[in-house]
């Protein structure tokens, strides 16, 4: 009985941490930040949204990337749940992925992968795969294939209306995970009364971009809305991956949603 009591607290457990995760929208393939400077790292609109990947040729990698999210309870202390998954590009600027849930820190829950996702820009299709399912779907790439991260996109000054303020800190270059990246730090300020708030509120957003893989190597991000998020590569390979990540994985069904198009007279 108590065994029974343990395994359904388990998975209410898991399903509220999943729950999490899918309201989040860490499930896409390229995240975006809040709409004023597309694309970059970390937050989001929603809650949670990984780390930006874009598609570009002649620089492939394989990296494993740890994500931590450290959110403030009522009560003064945090909940902390994390995950690690892979990443791969290849010379062609296909990108695989894999989607796992967050499971909270230092528990017996497990994490899970639900999905895996192969993009493709040369052909505009993504390759979406339930893993419970073992079905994948073929769809429309719709994100623009030219979008980059830009590390100095933003500038100092104030924001729209005297609503705020924003600086850019330039922190200068180093060496992350054996590649060499420069590092740069992004604060905005809220004013207070501008959204609710009685005093002001500082987002902060510190980050490690690589120039020869055109991605962050690490980001972090604290808000008072959602928290601290962290993404840190932890292993990364410049070596071509196996193209057959690139492929449906064995096994499985899939099924095309791309719309076929109308037969000519």
């Amino acid at each position: 009985m108590l065994a029974d009591l343990g395994r359904g607290r388990s998975r209410w457990l898991f399903a509220l941490v999943a729950a999490m995760l899918l309201a989040s929208g860490e499930g896409v393939v390229q995240a975006q930040d809040d709409g004023s400077m597309p694309p970059t790292d970390g937050g989001g609109q929603e809650v949670l949204q990984s780390l930006f990947v874009p598609f570009i040729a002649h620089a492939p990698f394989s990296l494993t990337l740890a994500t931590e999210w450290v959110r403030p309870l009522n009560n003064g202390g945090t909940f902390t749940v994390v995950n690690s998954r892979p990443i791969k590009r290849d010379s062609m600027g296909r990108l695989y992925e894999e989607r796992w849930l967050l499971s909270p820190k230092g528990s017996k829950i497990p994490s899970q992968m639900s999905w895996i996702q192969i993009a493709d820009p040369t052909t505009h299709t993504l390759c979406q795969c339930n893993v419970r399912q073992k079905v994948c779907e073929l769809l429309v790439l719709l994100d623009r294939t030219d979008l980059r991260f830009q590390p100095n996109l933003m500038k100092l000054g104030t924001v729209t209306d005297d609503k705020g303020s924003r600086t850019h800190e330039d922190l200068g270059g180093q060496y992350f995970a054996g590649l060499p990246v420069h590092e740069y730090r992004d604060t905005t300020v809220v004013n207070p009364g501008v959204l609710g708030n009685d005093l002001p509120m500082s987002t902060v957003r510190q980050y490690r971009f690589s120039p020869e893989l055109g991605i962050n190597l690490f980001s972090t991000l604290d808000s008072p809305h959602v928290g601290r998020q962290i993404f840190t590569v932890v292993e990364i390979s410049t070596a071509e991956p196996d193209p057959s990540f690139f492929q449906p994985p064995q096994g499985y069904q899939v099924v095309d949603r791309r719309k076929t198009a109308a037969p000519t007279k």
